[in-house]
């Protein structure tokens, strides 16, 4: 009776690691690549770690105290995981939600109680997508306002020191652990830049050798674009080498070593082909960084090294997306 738990907070991290051997025959690899499985976290993806570091430090701090609202900007995922966390802890949540968002994580965040909103729901912001204009500045101006109206807590992931630290604290340690510190590569793709940006602050620290590999998606598979519509996007992330503003927490280019760009039709590829051959389902962005590993799996100086890949969550909130669709 000691291994029963009596909330899902107790069940975040400790997910396993993955060799995908079959791939990695087909692809004539001459690495390791192993995949981080985060959608064996509760709510299914990576993003429970940054929910649940950032309200319980909301909690500590006082900021957030019992039964009371918690308002966030999401695409999706830490939509999900907050909305999960918040249930377990008796949280209101509100959702301003980030257009271009599958149907899928819509009806979940739904499904688990929060409140859902758009963008056109703040004033000052409709004003300016009626003008054709928009302005993140603006955008979070605006839930600042609606947050100190509604007596509630920001959690503002874009920002929040306790979205790096979360995989600073667990998810770094765990891949340490379970390679026995082996481990030569990291690679991610980044929405918030929050797990690119801990598991660079924990590799710094402990491996200096390891390498970081940031993944983002190619200009024509981002939203707002004539090929994104026809071949879909990469869910859930952002530019953040080579663009005007970075995301606040990757707004330091010595946080990775090299930068990979992947197109949703690469992803596609990975992601149907893992799905055939390994039996693993994944989510765009996780078959983006996979399609990423292998090329750095490529390189005969990396024979026999160890390419850790987080791979943010399943293919299941992407069904009636182009990736998945079988009319796509």
């Amino acid at each position: 009776m000691s291994n029963i738990h009596h909330s899902i907070t107790e069940l975040v991290g400790h997910t396993p690691l993955l060799e995908l051997d079959n791939f990695e025959k087909r692809h004539n690899s001459y690495a390791h690549i192993l995949a981080k499985l985060e959608y064996f976290n509760p709510s299914g993806s990576v993003k429970d770690r940054a929910a649940l570091s950032m309200v319980e430090a909301a909690e500590k701090s006082g900021e957030l105290k019992p039964g009371g609202e918690i308002v966030e900007i999401t695409s999706g995922n830490t939509g999900i995981g907050l909305a999960a966390i918040a249930a377990a802890k008796g949280y209101k949540l509100t959702v301003f939600f980030e257009p271009g968002g599958s149907r899928e994580r819509v009806q979940v965040i739904r499904s688990y109680g929060a409140t859902l909103l758009e963008y056109t729901d703040l004033p000052l912001v409709k004003k300016d997508l009626d003008a054709g204009a928009f302005s993140v500045t603006t955008l979070l101006s605006e839930v600042r306002r609606y947050a100190a109206e509604h007596n509630a807590f920001f959690i503002n992931q874009v920002e929040n020191e306790y979205n790096p630290l979360a995989h600073y604290r667990t998810t770094g340690p765990e891949i340490w652990e379970d390679t026995d510190g082996k481990v030569d590569f990291i690679v991610s793709m980044a929405g918030t830049g929050g797990t690119l940006n801990g598991l660079s602050k924990y590799f710094r620290e402990k491996s200096p050798n390891t390498k970081i590999v940031g993944v983002q998606a190619t200009p024509d598979s981002r939203f707002f674009t004539k090929e994104a519509e026809i071949n879909g996007v990469i869910d859930g992330v952002a530019p953040f080498a080579n663009v005007p503003t970075p995301p606040p927490l990757l707004n330091d280019s010595s946080i990775y070593d090299e930068y990979i760009e992947v197109s949703t039709l690469q992803a596609k590829g990975v992601a149907h082909e893992l799905a055939e051959h390994e039996g693993v389902f994944l989510g765009t962005s996780g078959a983006a960084g996979i399609y990423a590993a292998s090329i750095v799996a490529s390189r005969p100086e990396n024979a026999g090294k160890n390419i850790v890949v987080i791979t943010a969550d399943n293919g299941f909130k992407y069904l009636s997306t182009k990736v998945y669709a079988l009319d796509a």
